[in-house]
């Protein structure tokens, strides 16, 4: 189970809040076994969206992958 304030990728794309598989987001509130509510930034800073998620359209980090920027359509 993932924790507040972790970062974690997206595994699914999400076209109504114009996310896309392999976006990473940090997780702001848990629902227990439930599932997440995820924060999706700009570069910048910018708040994108925030997201309920099933724990299965989340994955961690994992070691030795790279961020990669794309511009929102």
């Amino acid at each position: 189970m993932m924790k507040e304030l972790q970062s974690a990728v997206l595994t699914t794309d999400l076209p109504e809040h114009g996310l896309s598989a392999g976006d990473v987001g940090t997780i702001v509130l848990v629902h227990g076994d439930e599932g997440y509510e995820v924060e999706f930034v700009s570069l910048e800073g910018e708040t994108l969206a925030v997201v309920s998620l099933r724990p299965d359209q989340l994955r961690a980090i994992e070691p030795r992958e790279i961020a990669h920027a794309r511009a929102l359509g």
